[in-house]
């Protein structure tokens, strides 16, 4: 992937974050691009020597990279979150960091309810007994072995209303579920939706899904106590980070096989081997997924286009 007759010089230090199925040929055509399926903190400086423009989605940069990187001029986040990146050293070394926002919305949105519905209608349970061959020797012409419930006239907690948390709301409620909300912030008001305080939204929902970022006050913010007030047979959706619900409390909770889960974000990504999710994974009550929720097709192309877009603006061209 390397474009002749370039000015700018462009690393992209995790392609395979951001994937290789994207067409990356109006990058090549501002500068000299060099792509690099991942790269560890040791090999930085090596591979960015002389870049002009670093591409990261997840990779670290820290002020020891950033004071041997005389040529750089412009980092540029595939994601929205920039807590990857020394931001303070970037303004003391007259870097510029441009990221990505609202790429990724329909995306999250559709996979939030890919796992509702699929939880709600044991998709995966009764995918499992067609396709074993099951239903072929049943005399009875349906199966109810497993539960199926409606989305209509459920309770739908949403704890963070901002850009996705509002589009979950406003199609939950188009299936006919009640929406109450938490905002984390204290700052989203809606005059459209219940605002309820966190506990009263744990203990009265059906179903609850997480659109919060990381911070102070959302870190741990589910926890075993908060965990034990769901209802029975709630569905619990995080598609916030993986540290907002505490991970040895979430899996102990999935053991007890009262209520169901839908985790697409880990604390740790990719998982340890002694994650204690790691260790429920087989679970009947848990779908997971590798933090894919942001990533269709389309919204992995709307990411590049703003990513050119900001090189562009940065370099006036």
């Amino acid at each position: 992937m390397n474009s002749k007759n370039s000015l700018l010089k462009i690393v992209l230090l995790d392609v395979d974050a951001i994937g290789r199925d994207l067409d990356f040929s109006a990058l090549e055509n501002l500068g000299t691009c060099n792509f690099h399926s991942y790269t560890s903190a040791d090999e930085i400086i090596e591979r960015a020597s002389n870049a002009d423009i670093i591409i990261t989605n997840k990779v670290k940069i820290q002020k020891t990279h950033l004071t041997n990187l005389p040529n750089l001029k412009l980092i540029c986040i595939a994601a929205t979150g920039m807590n990857n990146i020394d931001l303070k050293a970037c303004e003391d070394l007259s870097i510029e960091v441009k990221n990505v926002k609202g790429y990724s919305t329909s995306s999250v949105v559709q996979h939030t309810f890919c796992f509702a519905l699929n939880l709600l209608t044991s998709a995966p349970q009764y995918y499992n007994y067609t396709a074993s061959g099951a239903w072929l020797k049943s005399k009875v012409f349906t199966n109810l072995d497993y539960t199926n419930r409606d989305l209509e006239d459920k309770v739908w907690g949403v704890i963070g209303l901002g850009s996705i948390g509002k589009k979950v709301a406003m199609i939950a409620d188009a299936f006919g579920a009640k929406v109450q909300y938490f905002s984390t912030s204290g700052l989203n008001n809606n005059s459209d939706f219940e605002q309820v305080e966190l506990n009263t939204l744990l203990k009265t929902s059906d179903i609850i899904s997480i659109h919060a970022p990381l911070n102070e006050k959302t870190k741990n913010l589910i926890g075993a106590h908060e965990l034990s007030q769901l209802k029975e047979k709630s569905i619990l959706i995080n598609m916030g980070r993986g540290e907002i619900i505490d991970s040895q409390a979430l899996a102990d909770k999935i053991k007890k096989e009262d209520s169901y889960f839908g985790i697409d974000v880990l604390e740790n990504e990719p998982y340890l081997e002694n994650d204690p999710i790691f260790l429920v994974k087989e679970y009947k009550n848990l779908l997971l997924t590798p933090h894919t929720a942001w990533a269709s097709k389309e919204a992995r192309s709307r990411l590049l286009i703003g990513i050119i877009e900001n090189i562009k603006l940065c370099f006036n061209l």
